[in-house]
């Protein structure tokens, strides 16, 4: 029988074995000084070793997967976005565009005209032969505000064509000209003039101003079947004036009627204008020399205008004193401050027919423009220029 040998470990050894055995740790955490930290071989690649603490590194991969999520779900998402406002940006823009263009669009014609009018032009002096529906327009654009209500505009038109009518029908037959562009018969102005002076407001005043002169194509007004001298003016003092009391001639559609509008509607209601007596003696004519007080007596119409002013012993029409100092109105106080004479007015123009202002607070009340005509024209009637004036059509 073979003997087995056993090789006996040395006890010193050997009790360090149980030692550590007894102890069931993998490697101590507190050691002796001069100890070897004992380390188990699979442990020493370990992130840990020598007990440092960086992120870990499923910590960076989460992070990263995270943000190229984010870019995969969001980023597109607001490149939609983006590209939505875009289209919207760019479907604004091509509205506006064609707004712009709407607005740019050709002024209304006001169609055709039975004869033409010539037109003497005061600053050119040059005559122009104009037809007839354009130079109503041009008239109204001229004499009436373009923001007035439209039925004031066509009331306007009518009694601008009216007036027309009336002059060719009975003005001077020697002169080159029907009528001048003037204040002496009616403000006229050009399309060109027009566009100078309105600009980008051009076409949507002339639009609507065509469109009343349109709407009111070669109607006039009449009485007793002739076209009646269709007097207009800016602003009453309350009250229309009776021709006679102007103009010397008594005109029975020419009467006198409330006008209540203009105070309200009117900024040139009233006015003042201070003159020296030196500036009023040359104007009327009179004495007035010195600092003495100045005698003065007023005498008025019906509608409140005055008639007669008696003035240092002299007596002179309301009108004459209005038109002499350029007032805008006869119905006028007159007050002395030292050597000079404060004239207040009320009113302006002549007064007589159709205030305009009037006009367009009749407008704003609903009234038409016939309704217009027939309360500042009394006993009158509104017929066509072809059955009126059939020589003029076809002069």
């Amino acid at each position: 029988m073979q003997k087995k040998y056993i090789k006996r470990r040395k006890p010193s050894i050997q009790k360090k074995i149980m030692m550590l055995k007894q102890k069931k740790q993998p490697y101590a955490s507190h050691q002796e000084p001069g100890l070897k930290k004992i380390v188990p071989f699979r442990n020493r690649k370990s992130r840990y070793f020598q007990n440092k603490s960086p992120v870990p590194w499923r910590l960076t991969m989460i992070s990263f997967f995270g943000i190229l999520m984010m870019f995969i779900l969001v980023v597109p998402a607001i490149v939609v976005n983006l590209s939505k406002d875009n289209s919207g940006t760019y479907s604004q823009a091509k509205e506006n565009q064609a707004a712009s263009q709407d607005t740019e669009q050709e002024v209304v014609d006001v169609g055709g005209s039975p004869f033409s009018v010539a037109v003497m032009r005061d600053k050119k002096e040059t005559v122009e032969d104009v037809p007839l529906e354009e130079y109503v327009a041009g008239v109204v654009a001229s004499e009436m505000s373009a923001e007035f209500e439209l039925e004031a505009l066509k009331a306007q038109a009518v009694a601008a064509r009216t007036f027309t009518v009336n002059l060719l029908l009975h003005g001077e037959d020697n002169n080159p000209y029907d009528l001048t562009d003037t204040v002496n018969h009616q403000v006229y102005k050009s399309q060109d003039e027009l566009k100078d002076l309105w600009k980008e407001n051009y076409e949507e005043n002339m639009n609507k101003i065509n469109n009343a002169v349109k709407e009111t194509k070669g109607q006039i007004i009449t009485h007793n079947d002739a076209p009646i001298t269709a007097a207009f003016f800016s602003t009453s003092n309350g009250y229309t004036e009776n021709s006679e009391d102007y103009w010397e001639t008594e005109v029975s559609y020419l009467r006198s009627v409330e006008s209540p509008w203009d105070k309200e509607e009117s900024p040139k209601y009233t006015s003042q204008s201070m003159f020296t007596l030196e500036e009023v003696s040359s104007a009327l004519e009179i004495d007035l020399s010195g600092n003495q007080t100045v005698p003065m007596e007023i005498t008025r119409t019906d509608s409140g205008r005055v008639k007669d002013l008696v003035i240092a012993g002299k007596t002179i029409s309301g009108r004459e004193v209005r038109e002499n100092l350029e007032l805008l109105s006869s119905d006028f106080t007159v007050e002395q401050k030292n050597n000079h004479l404060v004239f207040t007015t009320e009113g302006f123009g002549h007064g007589i027919g159709m205030s305009q202002y009037g006009a367009n607070g009749m407008a704003k009340e609903g009234k038409s423009y016939e309704d217009i005509i027939h309360y500042y024209y009394k006993d009158v009637e509104i017929n066509s220029v072809d059955d009126t004036a059939p020589t003029l059509v076809s002069r």
